[in-house]
């Protein structure tokens, strides 16, 4: 596989999670930043390879060659962030670029070893679960901190956006993974919550709470 052909298999991957039947080309596109049309090219070759199923108007679907493929790059770039963050000391907001690039080294020895050097993590610095050897994934509870009840507290687990831009916002915060969010209010007018995070109180917006994810007891 070239590196843009292992880019779509990610993406294809990425957007079935929110897609019931097959991935749209014009989906595709928007996530890869291209048209439409060299969406549909390279989906041709892929089906070709035998690892996406296509058929015109019903969109890309991965096959469980293409699924296990696509767990397989996403175990290395989590593997790479948790790496960079844990034992180079980047910041959770400045790993994704540097493993999208490191994710497509192909030995698969140095996987593995990169995987017992950090002992085995599960989740990544964003709090997503990391595929074992075997593309298995462990389905992490959670719930958006906008779901839950005045009153309601939990630990924060991950987020729904991983940008640089969130993280770093996030960081002013002082809002990382594994602190503890207590709901004290939420305002009916635009949806915006008033949290307790430490022993300070942080009015966070709809926008916000919509893209940080809570383990609740």
């Amino acid at each position: 596989m070239t590196l843009s052909e292992e880019d779509y298999i990610k993406a294809i991957y990425h957007l079935s999670k929110d897609e019931q039947k097959g991935v749209s080309t014009n989906a595709i596109a928007a996530q890869m930043d291209t048209k439409a049309s060299s969406v549909t090219d390279m989906i041709k070759r892929l089906a070709e390879k035998k690892v996406v199923h296509y058929k015109k108007y019903q969109g890309a679907r991965l096959t469980e060659e293409g699924k296990a493929y696509a767990a397989k790059i996403i175990r290395k770039h989590r593997l790479w962030e948790f790496f960079l963050v844990e034992k180079l000391n980047f910041s959770w907001d400045e790993v994704h670029d540097i493993a999208e690039e490191l994710e497509h080294i192909k030995s698969d020895k140095l996987i593995e070893k990169l995987d017992t050097f950090l002992d085995y993590p599960r989740i990544d610095p964003h709090g997503d679960p990391i595929p074992d050897s075997n593309g298995n994934i462990k389905k992490v509870e959670k719930t958006l901190l906008s779901s839950i009840k005045k009153g309601k507290k939990g630990i924060v687990v991950g987020v729904k956006d991983s940008s640089s831009e969130f993280l770093r916002y996030l960081d002013k915060l002082n809002i990382a993974l594994g602190e503890e969010i207590t709901v004290l209010n939420k305002e009916p007018f635009d949806n915006s919550v008033l949290i307790k995070l430490n022993d300070s109180e942080i009015n966070i917006s709809a926008m916000t709470a919509n893209n940080i994810f809570l383990k609740t007891n």
